[in-house]
């Protein structure tokens, strides 16, 4: 982009809005028709701006511009079906997409580093032995692991679930603020315990059913949980190697996108933990089991791909700063 031909080009634009803003107790309603127009379009500059230039005096003057329009345009909100239909097909699908390659990359280093585990366990006597007695290593190859999907009534056993993985979520998002550095660690703990079980199991011959009771529910919220550490290991890289734009501006704006993923991830692993306490111990063959669980994880795929994409095509940036206000008033 030539950055002077831009300005050059829309400045008067920018001069316009601006006027409209301090008169804004005093507009005609046909100004205010216009003051919203205005709005809309600048922010639409400001969105071009930021992803093709790093002049801080532009990019700081179209962000003060816009939010002052925005509070002069006093209760000018979309409806609140519009705002939520956005939020599914724009806020959240677009963050969910434009994190793939993090999350990715969490999923193959975290199966690894359980896959490498659940082996060295499984072929190890002396580390099965300092994992628990062999009473103990029976109890839970057996018992314990199958029975615990099943020893609680469905709703509380989903409120449960849904607590523990969002807060393992919330953990993943929260450590954002210290640069994403302890999300690693994190992810180990729970390949780990994930590895070790597993070895267990397999070395006892129990792998089909371990398996069978982890993969229904255990996709969708592997899933979520990579997408959670993926965003917020992406906002602490940001601080570290923030490109070509200021570190402040990208910080920012990868910080306010994770708001949307804190919420579709609370939401997300609902269903995940919905799926756990009533299709992980219900009576249906083991592969009904995991195919509804592969079709939750497929649908998840296809709804971030699909709506993730067209949000990128449509010139979206994920920035609720930049959702549009739709209602014009004085």
């Amino acid at each position: 982009m030539d950055v002077d031909a831009f300005v050059l080009a829309h400045r008067a634009t920018w001069d316009r809005l601006e006027h409209l803003v301090k008169r804004r107790r005093r507009l005609t309603g046909d100004e205010v028709d216009e003051l919203v127009d205005l709005y809309q379009r600048v922010s639409t500059h400001l969105s071009m701006v930021r992803s093709a230039s790093a002049d801080p005096v532009i990019v700081g003057r179209l962000s003060g511009l816009v939010a002052r329009a925005r509070s002069a345009v006093t209760g000018a909100h979309a409806p609140l079906w519009s705002e939520f239909t956005r939020f599914w097909t724009v806020s959240f699908p677009l963050v969910a997409y434009q994190t793939w390659r993090w999350w990715l990359s969490t999923a193959v280093v975290f199966f690894a580093v359980a896959g490498l585990i659940g082996v060295w366990v499984a072929g190890n006597p002396e580390v099965q032995s300092a994992i628990g007695t062999p009473t103990d290593i029976a109890r839970l190859v057996n018992e314990d692991f199958a029975s615990y999907y099943s020893e609680n009534p469905a709703g509380s056993f989903a409120l449960r679930v849904w607590i523990n993985n969002s807060w393992v979520a919330a953990q993943c998002i929260a450590f954002a603020i210290v640069l994403g550095i302890p999300i690693p660690y994190v992810l180990f703990q729970n390949a780990a315990n994930l590895g070790v079980t597993g070895g267990l199991m397999f070395n006892a011959d129990k792998g089909d059913l371990f398996l069978g009771l982890l993969t229904p529910h255990g996709l969708l919220e592997l899933t979520a949980v990579f997408l959670a550490a993926a965003a917020g290991m992406r906002l602490g890289w940001s601080v570290v190697a923030p490109g070509d734009r200021p570190r402040g501006q990208v910080l920012a704006e990868r910080g306010r996108a994770m708001i949307p993923v804190a919420v579709g991830l609370a939401v997300v692993l609902l269903v995940s933990g919905l799926i756990e306490a009533l299709v992980t111990p219900s009576p249906f063959p083991t592969f009904v089991r995991i195919a509804i669980g592969v079709a939750a994880e497929v649908a998840f795929l296809a709804y971030v791909i699909h709506f993730g994409r067209r949000a990128v095509r449509a010139g979206e940036t994920g920035d609720v700063a930049d959702a549009p206000d739709v209602v014009p008033t004085g």
